[in-house]
């Protein structure tokens, strides 16, 4: 019996808009061996700007993830496999922030 987790995480970033504003856009899918390296790779990304799947925002906020445990076994060579999925806010968000971000998932849904 061999047995494997990933993680993945795909979801919605908050911006800064060049020149003012705020907006939202699809975030880059992230993947990882780990729920701690996951995390990390999303805070990194919120930070360094590349996150945002190419939209251009002068900076990031945070964002909105859906982060999926991927869990597969092998029973008699055959594979098995379960996803469970959280939502996680990342970054410096305001309460009116985190709840724009959670209205607009469920919509992307």
């Amino acid at each position: 019996m061999e047995s494997t987790k990933r993680y993945k995480a795909t979801g919605i970033v908050l911006g800064n808009y060049w020149g003012g504003g705020k907006g939202s856009y699809k975030a880059e899918t992230m993947l990882a061996e780990t729920k701690e390296g996951l995390i990390t790779k999303i805070n990194a990304a919120i930070k360094d700007g590349s996150l945002d799947s190419g939209m251009g925002y002068e900076s990031l906020i945070g964002a909105i993830m859906n982060v999926t445990t991927i869990s597969s076994i092998t029973i008699d060579k055959k594979w098995y496999t379960n996803e469970e999925t959280e939502i996680q806010l990342f970054g410096d968000l305001t309460e009116k922030e985190q709840t724009f971000l959670e209205n607009t998932l469920i919509c992307f849904k």
